[in-house]
């Protein structure tokens, strides 16, 4: 019998139950699901890093599917820059997950969105026009090394998105395709740096089925959300998830 990463049925169950949860706030709103699921899953994984492999494996078929269907409201020039700054941070990322304490940072990144999911409940969508350029730098840096330390690399690209995208389409096709460029950089990374075993790829065939039912689920709810209401949801996800780091 193959060897997973779940040390009882139990565990194999609650991972289940937190990934629907996790795919339904990822595919409902295009981020969300590696510090939701991580905050919960932290409880029943003695090591951090079998839950963020498996989340970076499970998060590729949405990807995909939302990536295509909104081809064509994604702009990819911005895309393209934050790509490069991702691509180029990734490495380092997976770097310090494998050898720093990463603490401080999480505890840092809670407090600051925390901070930004409230003034963004009281902040109206702008243009894209608005937000200098040069800003895709900086933005895709950070987004690239958070990513690879722990799977949480959206905070920055979701402010930027929040700040131009013109609709939640256009939202969530445009965070999903930037998330499926981080995941083809960190599956080949991870897997140099020894952290894609087959364990945990045994282990991402076994929960697919709880995965395809919360993206599902996630889909029907997007398609009945309002734009206004899409927006004071993700402000609020913010404000959650910083608040998941705080005492993750």
């Amino acid at each position: 019998m193959p060897t997973t990463i779940f040390p009882s049925l139990t565990v194999y169950l609650v991972t289940c139950a937190v990934l629907v949860l996790a795919q339904v706030v990822y595919v409902l709103v295009g981020f969300g699901s590696g510090l939701v699921a991580l905050g919960l899953l932290a409880l029943v994984f003695s090591d951090i890093r079998d839950p963020v492999v498996l989340l970076l494996l499970v998060n590729l078929p949405a990807e995909l599917v939302i990536s295509w269907r909104a081809r064509r409201e994604v702009r990819w020039r911005p895309i393209a820059v934050l790509g490069v700054g991702i691509a180029v941070a990734i490495p380092a990322g997976a770097h310090v997950l494998k050898t720093f304490d990463t603490h401080v940072m999480k505890l840092a990144l809670g407090w600051f969105l925390v901070a930004i999911g409230v003034v963004f409940l009281r902040l109206p969508a702008r243009r894209e026009g608005d937000l200098p350029a040069w800003l895709a730098v900086p933005t895709g840096l950070m987004a690239g090394l958070l990513n690879g330390m722990f799977g949480a690399g959206g905070p920055p690209v979701i402010i930027w998105y929040h700040l131009t995208a013109p609709n939640k389409t256009a939202f969530r096709g445009s965070l999903m395709t930037l998330f499926l460029l981080m995941g083809l950089v960190r599956v080949p990374t991870y897997a140099l740096d020894g952290l894609v075993t087959p364990a945990r790829l045994w282990s991402m065939a076994a929960v697919m089925p709880a995965v395809l039912t919360g993206a599902w689920l996630g889909d029907r709810l997007h398609i009945r959300l309002s734009d206004a209401a899409f927006r004071r949801l993700v402000a609020a996800l913010l404000a959650v998830l910083g608040l998941l780091l705080l005492i993750g």
